[in-house]
């Protein structure tokens, strides 16, 4: 189950033309990163600070700008030879950052123990990914509330002041995410084990 992470290939080929004149004039991934790290501190300044339903746009554009950041930054790095294991780990901290700073807009929204859990939420099915890629699996990614669905649901929130059942989405979605994950990790190291 990929979720809306299927649409990637799509999305980065639209971004196509874009990746191409940043490579053309030299712009550095990391500096991508942060750029889709202040989208997100952006998203999560407007959930905090404006009503709902005026906060749906602001939000939405700057959680798409944060996602075409998340596409870029990789993208650029290989296209340009520019990949390197700091620019891996910066752009892991970037995206944890990047969702942590979004969530800290619901603080004026909703319970601080509802948003926290939800922030921890958030962080499990990365975690799962990136201790597959430590025991040398492919990394994994989608499931029903990846990065992208971490984008999607604030917009929805914005849009309808529904701040309470998001966060629960995102909490309960997450959670779901990283068993799942978890469960297709263990079968691939399994699988790999007997293969020996």
């Amino acid at each position: 189950m990929n979720g809306l992470y299927a649409l990637k290939p799509w999305y980065a080929a639209r971004l196509g033309g874009l990746r191409a004149a940043l490579a053309r004039r030299g712009v550095s991934p990391d500096t991508l990163t942060a750029a889709g790290v202040l989208c997100a501190a952006g998203a999560g300044a407007a959930l905090a600070l404006l009503p709902a339903p005026a906060a749906a746009a602001p939000v939405a554009l700057l959680l798409a700008a944060r996602l075409a950041f998340a596409n870029l930054d990789g993208a650029l790095a290989r296209d340009t030879g520019r990949t390197t294991r700091r620019g891996s780990v910066l752009n892991e901290l970037g995206d944890r950052a990047a969702d942590l700073l979004v969530l800290a807009g619901f603080l004026t929204l909703a319970p601080p123990w509802l948003v926290a859990t939800a922030a921890l939420a958030s962080t499990l099915p990365s975690w799962v990914s990136l201790a597959g890629a430590a025991a040398g699996a492919e990394r994994l990614n989608g499931g029903p509330v990846g990065k992208t669905e971490r984008c999607l649901l604030p917009v929805v929130a914005a849009a309808t002041g529904w701040a309470v059942p998001v966060l629960a989405v995102v909490a309960v979605g997450s959670a779901l995410t990283a068993a799942l994950r978890l469960g297709r990790l263990w079968r691939v190291l399994g699988e790999a084990g007997a293969a020996r």
